[in-house]
């Protein structure tokens, strides 16, 4: 099957995103973008994105982490048909959202989120709190390392989000039980040598063996970067956008 395609233009990338910092009660900082509604009406609340970048895109320069997939949320089209806030914090050198092994088939979730994802959870929660955000519609998305973030973000909280897209990522099955009632639409490449597929295979079976109903592609012969597949279909944010959690 042929997917269809998101039209690319030249307005795609970091222009669209306002670049901040964020300082927290104990002075540490982390950069990040922030992306908003091309207009914002009076009265009206929109979708909150948390988006996590993978390993590559670390560093201090606050425009690496829009390499992959942010740039599509900013591209005219996608902003036309959902008009919404994007956060897409970025992680230090040698920091990783989630502190474990990428290359292990399973992992226990730490006691505590890593200091980036910390700094992530409370910047997420500061902007839910200052800008017009609807509360039922907010979303986390991730690749690759921050694919485990995602799946970190939604074991802690499994309350918040409307739904959750963890890209070749992985979690701890054993809090499967938690992910139930969540909407996951969760991606992985059959030939992924950086990230084992089992780690998506595993999380899913697990929340479906726990009763929950999450969606899964798994894409053969793809490595790594699925991720470019994914967010070119525009099913995928069709989906993502169309989850709401109920009052």
């Amino acid at each position: 099957m042929i997917l269809p395609q998101i039209a690319r233009s030249a307005d795609e990338g970091p222009s669209a995103y306002a670049a901040k910092t964020f300082t927290d009660a104990q002075g540490r900082t982390l950069p990040y973008r922030l992306l908003s509604p091309e207009r914002i009406e009076p009265g009206k609340t929109y979708p909150l994105v948390l988006f996590l970048h993978g390993a590559g895109e670390r560093g201090e320069d606050n425009t690496a982490q829009l390499r992959h997939v942010a740039k599509t949320f900013a591209q005219p089209d996608v902003r036309r048909r959902h008009p919404c806030f994007v956060l897409a914090p970025q992680c230090p050198k040698n920091r990783c959202w989630v502190e474990v092994d990428w290359t292990l088939t399973r992992h226990t979730m730490p006691a505590e989120p890593s200091v980036p994802l910390t700094l992530a959870l409370e910047l997420f929660d500061q902007t839910v709190e200052a800008l017009p955000i609807d509360r039922s519609r907010l979303y986390v998305v991730g690749i690759s390392m921050g694919g485990y973030g995602t799946w970190d973000v939604v074991q802690r909280r499994p309350d918040v989000f409307a739904a959750a897209l963890p890209v070749c990522g992985g979690g701890d099955v054993a809090l499967a039980p938690r992910l139930q009632k969540l909407p996951i639409w969760a991606f992985h490449g059959d030939a992924d040598r950086t990230v084992p597929p089992v780690r998506t295979t595993a999380m899913i079976g697990a929340i479906r063996t726990a009763g929950g109903h999450p969606n899964m592609t798994i894409y053969h012969g793809v490595g790594h970067d699925c991720w470019t597949r994914t967010f070119d279909n525009p099913t995928v944010l069709a989906w993502l956008f169309a989850q709401k959690k109920p009052h």
